[in-house]
C-alpha cells in the first residue's frame, strides 16, 4: 500500500473517531443507542479496525513503532467508548458523562495525536 493510501486512510479515521464523541453523547442524553457495547468494544470492526488489522498495510509496516503504538491506543480508545455506552444504557448518565468527557476525551485525544504523527511521517 502506497504511503498515499495509508495517510488517506489516517485521515477518514481521524474523522470517523471525532464523530465517536458525538455518537456516545447522544447514548448518554438518550439512554439509548444503535450501537452495541459489546461490538463498540471491539478495534477490529470499524472500518479503521478493519484496515489497521487487516492484509492492506505490509509486514514491515505493522513491525513498526507508529503501528505498534497506534494500534494499541485504538484498541484503548474502544475499551473506553463501550465503557461510555455502557454506563449510558445502565442509566448511569452522570457516570456517563463524566467518563466521556474525561478519560474518552483524553484517550481521544491521544490517538488523534498518534494518527497525525503517523501521517506526518508517512508524507
Amino acid at each position: 500500500m502506497s504511503n498515499e493510501s495509508m495517510v488517506a486512510e489516517i485521515q477518514n479515521a481521524i474523522g470517523a473517531h471525532g464523530k465517536w464523541k458525538f455518537n456516545l453523547k447522544l447514548a448518554v442524553n438518550n439512554g439509548k443507542s444503535d450501537f452495541e457495547v459489546e461490538k463498540v468494544k471491539v478495534d477490529n470492526l470499524c472500518d479503521f479496525g478493519k484496515w489497521l488489522h487487516g492484509d492492506h498495510i505490509d509486514a514491515q509496516t505493522k513491525q513498526g513503532k507508529p503501528y505498534e503504538v497506534v494500534t494499541r491506543l485504538h484498541r484503548e480508545f474502544h475499551l473506553c467508548a463501550s465503557e461510555v455506552l455502557r454506563l449510558a444504557l445502565d442509566g448511569h448518565k452522570n457516570r456517563a458523562s463524566d467518563l466521556l468527557e474525561g478519560e474518552f476525551a483524553e484517550r481521544s485525544a491521544i490517538l488523534v495525536k498518534a494518527l497525525n504523527k503517523w501521517k506526518g511521517e508517512l508524507s
